[in-house]
């Protein structure tokens, strides 16, 4: 079996110094005012980017423990 080094460490690597800068960038769109969430269009566009990154977060995730466990 790997270890966690060889598995969760890169992953965690990937998702929290990657998240950071997600999180970075966002909050920079919303202090610009390039974001208006009054606009329905802005707050959809912005709800399938947080659901678009914690998706990847979690089917990474999911498929790391299918290729360590079956």
């Amino acid at each position: 079996m790997p270890s966690f080094f060889n598995t969760w460490l890169p992953f965690i690597y990937l998702y929290g110094v990657g998240g950071f800068f997600f999180l970075i960038g966002m909050i920079i769109i919303r202090k610009s005012g390039a974001l208006d969430m009054s606009k329905k269009k802005h707050r959809f566009w912005y709800k399938v980017l947080i659901f678009g990154f914690f998706y990847f977060v979690v089917m990474h995730a999911l498929l790391i423990v299918a290729a360590l466990y079956w």
